[in-house]
């Protein structure tokens, strides 16, 4: 059978075998969730589930995840999380029920459409095909790009945010606070979500370093950031000062390990 304009051919083995949990932390991001989780299932990977890990949002986030858990049955996972306690809390909670489900591969990515699905199944044959325990898709790797719409002043703190925590911590990732990324499961076992401090955006930084740490490979393929589609960014102050703050911490619990 022909495979029309609109649907991918389906990949061979073992992309089409995988089983993949993306989990995806919400608040407030009712406009941008449908149309994310349509792109995810569009995708040629038939073993992959959604795992949304909702902050109680008010806009009513957690009731839409409801809804497209009803209509794509068993491929939609809602936790409903009681109130925002930030984006590592909701990861941590999120990745441990990924786990718990059976997922080989975990995939994260925001709920704002910045990160394009269409580099999945690139993430994942990136991974297959290195032995890597993480792949990040990453934004200043050479083909990577950030939107053009992007303020100037959000570029220059996040190349800023990158450069000072790698200098800091001494690791070779270009993009350190990427929030796109897939992990094996059993590297994520090994690196403890229990060990897991940050609440905010450092989650990313700390468990990057902590993948690092554990001696596990990590490879950067890059991708092209989009801006939100709709709604607003959580960077609070309190998310940067947290930020700022966490690779000194990193530094020193495990500067005797």
């Amino acid at each position: 059978m022909a495979t029309s304009a609109s649907t991918p051919a389906p990949l061979p083995s073992p992309w089409c075998d995988a089983h993949i949990v993306v989990v995806v932390p919400t608040y407030n991001e009712a406009a941008n969730l449908p149309q994310l989780v349509e792109e995810l299932f569009a995708l040629p990977l038939p073993n992959l589930r959604v795992l949304v890990a909702d902050d109680n949002s008010p806009d009513g986030t957690g009731e839409v995840a409801e809804k497209l858990a009803a209509t794509h049955q068993d491929r939609v996972i809602v936790m409903h999380r009681p109130g925002k306690e930030g984006l590592g809390r909701a990861y941590v909670d999120g990745i441990g029920r990924a786990l718990d489900a059976g997922a080989e591969f975990v995939v994260q990515m925001d709920a704002d459409l910045s990160h394009p699905t269409m580099y999945v199944p690139q993430l994942l044959g990136t991974m297959l095909a290195t032995g890597a325990g993480l792949v990040i898709g990453s934004r200043y790797v050479s083909g990577g790009a950030l939107a053009e719409d992007w303020p100037l002043y959000r570029k220059a703190l996040s190349g800023w945010a990158n450069f000072y925590v790698k200098r800091l911590l001494g690791l070779q990732v270009r993009d350190l606070t990427a929030g796109f990324k897939i992990w094996r499961a059993e590297v994520l076992r090994d690196i403890g979500l229990d060990k897991i401090h940050s609440n905010g955006y450092s989650f990313q930084v700390e468990m990057h370093y902590l993948a690092h740490k554990h001696g596990h490979k990590i490879v950067e393929v890059p991708i092209h950031f989009n801006e939100r589609r709709h709604g607003e960014s959580k960077m609070s102050l309190g998310v940067k000062l947290e930020s700022a703050v966490m690779p000194f911490r990193l530094r020193r619990q495990h500067r005797k390990t």
